[in-house]
């Protein structure tokens, strides 16, 4: 076990300046038990509150008949939508366009059903008691009277002629009827292509599931009415904003939105929930908090699920194999009703990122995005990035097969090349910087290609189909919104940094103070980090889509800038001279060509002591904002092998191999773990997860006995090694790095299992191939057990 650095340890730029690997600060606090989740909270006087939802998936909701839960013990309040009236809906701010020009079409999501229902697990009622387990038998004597209608489950069913509609104001069941890209020339490409290689792809719906199920209080304080939520978020002033403004109709300083601790999210902690009004109301009525904290059964049907996209993907090449028109058409699943976000991640974000690294010179993207009576659809790790990746690269890989072109041959020429850069992308995106080439190659030498041939026959010897798979990524990262970048020196020599940006497991704390330590020398175990309280912050555009350590990064930079700036204009006063001759280096300002200084930590309690001098800085306090910047580009390269068991389908990723270009790496060992976790994610939707709904739409996998999730057993070793060309869009550097592992393994993943499928004759298999998948194809093709 490693000693603890002493204090000057933690002044030390090369020990815990940037591109260092520092041990997370938050950890010993949270193996310890320390932590601070939503359900960790007891406020005082606090009832407890659970919700009844819907049984069935669509129907009338004809009456609500809580009598007997009124009537049992402990109950305060059955909370329905007659007790919401004047709030409004969950909105989605998206200015997306149909096809036509008309707009999307938003049918409006409240909080609790008003007269219909429309996927199971809507929520009808919340039952507040004062116990939870009162609140739970309580709820169970609810009795929903709904008059069943047709169930569609899937965009197919819903576009279908006659199919029963969700919404009035959606005829068809057709939220937005989306295309970009360049229809006329992609047409015009395809029809001189040499070869036209088509594959119908699923990316299939996922259950998000992280570790900390959703929970939340609801306060109101009546002596200024004012709301305050207890919540587990990806980010507390938008959350607030949206909720304020959107959902109770009240200025943003009427209510307050406070995280701790969050135990995961993926995207899916982010938006307003219906849940979060029943429980403010509830409060407000009751004249004292409400908890609720949602079941992991709950949880299966109240949070929002991932991906769901099924589409036919073209690739068009001329003789010599460059690609020429890629063209997506396809029928993306929304659920009941539209997510704040969506449909962003199945329609803009897979056409942007499909592009990848590659000099594709035109694309037409066409999504029909559709409602159905399942639950709705949002953000999941990547939101669209791994999507586009794992359609380009399994279009590229069938091109090989196809052509008898070699695979990693096609993906070199086809690269845009170091001396492209700037590169303006068919999307209309700039790409500033990377070198896809030397990523590729440098891949191919890590995971041995050259040897797979030898570890092929080996398991072959032992009864077993071994393949091999490339998946060369690029993202494009959500551009930072405004973030603030907040810097407090506190009476007791800490240093505080504000953030709007929200720590859900990335471990935010720690590349933060590195950039501090590096801009302002503070050492490490000075600083401390603010990020959950809406009321201390000024700006914020939350965590998500990779853009973390570009926002709060740059902010940081910034404010350094600033307090350096006040800072100079302090020491002149102390120091007794003009701030011109005023020097910052390594923590200490000091006189220029002399020894006579003082450190900023010590300058800092003077200034808040009070200077002399009246026109001296009264703090080195800074509360700055970021501006937007532009997107980065993190690339890479995951090349993965797996072994089948023909015999019983099952497969096993037996090596993984990473080649990573996120720009400057503030942290590596934060880095690796991300892209670890993403990786498994990513084998997870490959290999195992399926969500399914039965002609009902009730959720079949609706539990862990029946819903798979990756476990450490089935996660390989991984190599990690970074070739890094840092961004020119933001001072640090960075490209961000939270989804990547996702994009890279789920391409790497299938092409490595259909390379060994193939020479069984499968040139295709869906996500997820499970065993069952697998064998019943080997079994189709004939050739199960290794029998012709």
């Amino acid at each position: 076990m490693n000693a603890r650095p002493d204090a000057r340890d933690f002044a030390s730029p090369q020990k815990f300046g940037i591109g260092q690997p520092v041990p997370r600060a938050e950890d010993p606090v949270l193996v310890r038990g320390e932590g601070r989740y939503t359900d960790d909270l007891a406020l005082d006087g606090q009832a407890y509150g659970v919700f009844v939802r819907s049984p069935i998936a669509h129907g009338y909701l004809r009456g609500i008949d809580a009598e007997a839960a009124l009537a049992m013990p402990g109950v305060l309040k059955v909370v329905t939508a007659a007790d919401l009236e004047g709030y409004g809906p969950i909105g989605n701010a998206l200015p997306f366009k149909n096809q036509d020009g008309t707009p999307m079409r938003k049918p409006p999501q409240h909080s609790l059903s008003v007269d219909r229902v429309r996927y199971v697990g809507e929520p009808v009622a919340l039952v507040v008691a004062e116990t939870l387990a009162e609140a739970r038998d309580a709820a169970e004597a609810v009795v929903l009277d709904i008059e069943d209608l047709p169930v569609v489950t899937t965009p197919d069913e819903a576009a279908a002629e006659g199919a029963p509609l969700l919404h009035d104001d959606a005829p068809g069941n057709l939220a937005l009827d989306f295309r970009t890209g360049d229809q006329a020339a992609t047409e015009a490409a395809f029809s001189k292509a040499a070869h036209v290689v088509s594959l119908d792809l699923l990316n299939n719906r996922l259950v998000i599931n992280p570790m900390e199920p959703r929970s939340a209080i609801g306060v109101y304080e009546p002596e200024d009415g004012r709301f305050t939520l207890h919540v587990g978020s990806q980010g507390v002033f938008g959350l607030r904003n949206n909720l304020a403004e959107g959902v109770l109709k009240l200025p943003r300083d009427k209510v307050r939105v406070l995280t701790g601790n969050v135990g995961g999210s993926f995207g899916m902690k982010a938006p307003v929930y219906p849940e979060y009004l029943p429980l403010l109301q509830a409060a407000k009525l009751l004249g004292r908090p409400v908890k609720w904290t949602d079941l992991r059964s709950e949880s299966f049907l109240s949070d929002h699920h991932g991906r769901d996209v099924a589409v036919n993907a073209e690739l068009a090449l001329d003789a010599e194999g460059t690609f020429l028109a890629f063209r997506v058409t396809g029928r993306a699943n929304m659920g009941g009703y539209l997510n704040p976000l969506a449909p962003l991640f199945q329609t803009v974000n897979i056409a942007r990122n499909m592009v990848g690294v590659y000099r594709t010179p035109v694309f037409d993207v066409t999504v029909a995005c559709l409602f159905t009576n399942t639950t709705p659809i949002g953000a999941y790790r990547g939101a669209g990035r791994p999507e586009g990746n794992y359609f380009i690269e399994r279009l590229i890989d069938t091109a090989a097969a196809e052509t008898g072109l070699d695979r990693v041959e096609l993906r070199r020429r086809n690269h845009i090349r170091p001396a492209d850069m700037p590169y303006k992308a068919p999307s209309g995106l700039t790409y500033d910087s990377g070198d896809f080439p030397a990523v590729l190659d440098r891949a191919l030498q890590a995971a041995d290609w050259d040897g797979f041939p030898a570890r092929r026959a080996e398991s072959e010897a032992h009864g077993k189909l071994r393949g091999i798979g490339i998946g060369d990524y690029l993202e494009i990262t959500a551009p930072p919104q405004n973030e603030m970048g907040g810097i407090r020196f506190e009476a007791d020599g800490t240093v505080t940094i504000i953030t709007g940006t929200l720590d859900y497991g990335q471990g935010h704390l720690t590349p933060f103070a590195q950039v501090l330590h590096d801009r302002l020398g503070i050492p490490l175990d000075r600083i401390r980090l603010l990020q959950g309280d809406s009321d201390q912050l000024i700006a914020g555009g939350g965590t998500g889509g990779s853009k973390s350590l570009m926002a709060s990064g740059t902010a940081l930079v910034e404010a350094g800038d600033l307090v350096i700036a006040k800072g100079r204009e302090a020491a002149a006063s102390v120091l007794e001279t003009g701030p011109a001759d005023i020097e910052f280096r390594d923590g200490r300002f000091t006189i220029a060509g002399t020894d006579r200084g003082i450190g900023l930590l010590e300058l800092a309690a003077k200034v808040r002591a009070g200077l002399p001098d009246p026109s001296a800085p009264k703090s080195l306090d800074v509360a700055h904002t970021h501006k937007e910047s532009p997107s980065a580009f993190p690339n890479g390269c995951h090349v993965a092998e797996v072994e089948v068991d023909p015999e019983t389908g099952v497969t096993t990723v037996v090596r993984y191999t990473t080649v990573n270009d996120f720009g400057t790496l503030v942290n590596p060992m934060l880095v690796e773990g991300q892209l670890h976790g993403g990786v498994v994610q990513g084998i997870g939707q490959a290999l195992m997860e399926r969500t399914a709904y039965d002609e009902q739409g009730q959720l079949v996998t609706g539990s862990f006995m029946d819903y798979c999730l990756p476990r450490a057993s089935d996660a390989p070793f991984m190599g990690f090694e970074s070739h890094a060309v840092p961004a020119t869009t933001n001072p640090l550097g960075v490209k961000g790095c939270g989804e990547a592992g996702c994009a890279g393994s789920l391409p790497s993943v299938m092409n490595a299992l259909v390379d060994a499928l193939r020479p069984r004759g499968i040139r295709h298999i869906n996500m997820p191939a499970t065993p069952q998948a697998i064998w019943s194809a080997l079994q189709e093709a004939g050739t199960a057990g290794g029998r012709a």
